[in-house]
């Protein structure tokens, strides 16, 4: 929920995340109330694992999942990892404000890319990747989502899910052996993640996550 306004020396906003202040500057993604339902999964999935694990936030934005993550798991390491210097940058400032240097690092670059080395290392993969499609987010009924926020938070290619593809192919090799991948997508677009994490051949039968409206919003799979 929104908690207070915009400043007037650039654009600043204060917002609560399942019980965290975050603060959001400039043209970053403002974390929604939805994603909640990722951050209260990922937080099960956590408490079914080791004490000492690890995860990464891919698409942080301004860091919200990894704080919330880290605040509800003392021994967890997470790392965050966006694509713009504007994300990056904003995260890592809630990190140092909320105290959470020893937990949280917050890496820039291209999906993982900049990970290489973590390979068969991490308990849990959380993302709220974008998903919109690129024409309802140009021309189409999204356009009014760029005024403050940037198009790389929301713009998810042709169909929305092309980032989620990447997710799924690109993360499997950084999972643990029962380790878990967990994300958010649109609605509607639960038929084409069920394809492709079944094309993918990597993880054991998904479970769905519905909103208080009843719609599949969440999934997570475990790696086989």
């Amino acid at each position: 929920m929104l908690l207070s306004s915009i400043e007037t020396a650039g654009l600043k906003r204060q917002v609560r995340f399942l019980g965290i202040e975050l603060e959001i500057r400039g043209s970053v993604l403002r974390p929604r109330k939805e994603t909640e339902l990722l951050g209260r999964v990922a937080r099960r999935l956590l408490d079914d694992t080791a004490e000492a694990s690890m995860c990464i936030d891919m698409c942080c934005g301004s860091g919200n999942l990894a704080l919330a993550l880290a605040r509800h798991a003392p021994d967890l390491q997470v790392i965050a990892c966006d694509l713009t210097a504007g994300a990056v940058q904003n995260a890592l400032h809630n990190v140092v404000q909320l105290g959470f240097q020893d937990q949280v690092a917050v890496v820039q670059g291209d999906m993982f890319k900049p990970l290489a080395g973590l390979e068969g290392k991490i308990d849990l993969i959380v993302s709220n990747p974008p998903y919109i499609s690129t024409s309802r987010l140009l021309s189409g009924d999204r356009a009014h989502l760029l005024i403050n926020e940037p198009r790389e938070a929301f713009d998810g290619g042709p169909y929305g899910i092309s980032l989620h593809s990447r997710l799924i192919t690109e993360g499997v090799a950084f999972l643990k052996s029962g380790g878990w991948l967990a994300f958010e997508f649109g609605l509607g677009q639960d038929r084409q993640v069920a394809a492709l994490l079944k094309r993918a051949r990597a993880f054991e039968e998904p479970q769905w996550h519905l909103n208080e409206d009843g719609d599949k919003r969440v999934v997570c799979a475990r790696k086989i």
